[in-house]
């Protein structure tokens, strides 16, 4: 079972490599904003966004039936959905998106193994596992391999950031690059504790719906 008691009803009978993350029946629709997309059009905030040099990202489509829109990472040509009522912004390295109270937070990164010092997606995962706890000992952290060969990895109770009124719960997905183990792309979702269930189905949705170009 996973280290997570929080996670039991998303994870119960969650056995490595053989399964997938699941939204259990959740939509977009139940993280959205219905505002026809006009969010996504907003001016940049950089605090959040991560610094001055962020612009906002290429919103590709509106789907309010769905409550999504479908934006463009162009600098990591990465497409995701996102709940409506969201904000994108990117700069040459990262994607970023968050939601409208800013208690969502998400980060899409390009990752050369390589260059971390580590040789494959999995060897990724195991080093900043037990980096981050090294690092933080009061963060309890496991990573788990699913079906299709992504790497989930789960960090309970780290620390709250600016704004924040209660401890994180983050989401690592570690994907590899078919056919080269040497590039990967790395997604972060960072959610307050007590929605972690909620956000881990959330992971799910996010992960069903990207598209890479590799």
């Amino acid at each position: 079972m996973f280290l997570l008691a929080g996670l039991g009803a998303c994870l119960a009978g969650f056995p490595a490599a053989a399964a997938d993350l699941d939204a259990g029946g959740l939509t977009f629709k139940d993280f959205a904003v219905n505002d026809n997309g006009a969010s996504f059009n907003r001016g940049v905030d950089p605090i959040i966004a991560g610094g001055p040099n962020q612009v906002s990202s290429q919103v590709a489509a509106v789907d309010s039936a769905q409550g999504l829109a479908r934006v463009q990472f162009g600098s990591i040509k990465v497409e995701v959905a996102l709940p409506l009522g969201w904000q994108a912004t990117e700069d040459w390295e990262r994607g970023v998106a968050y939601s409208g109270d800013k208690r969502y937070r998400l980060i899409i990164w390009r990752v050369d193994f390589a260059f971390e010092g580590v040789k494959d997606a999995e060897h990724y995962a195991a080093t900043k596992t037990g980096s981050i706890q090294a690092r933080r000992p009061s963060i309890q952290a496991q990573a788990r391999k699913l079906g299709d060969g992504t790497f989930l990895i789960v960090y309970e109770n780290a620390p709250k950031g600016q704004g924040d009124s209660e401890p994180r719960t983050v989401f690592d997905l570690v994907i590899q690059r078919p056919g080269n183990p040497k590039e990967g792309i790395l997604m972060t979702l960072g959610v307050p504790a007590s929605d972690a269930v909620r956000g881990f189905k959330l992971l799910a949705l996010l992960k069903q719906n990207m598209r890479i170009n590799w």
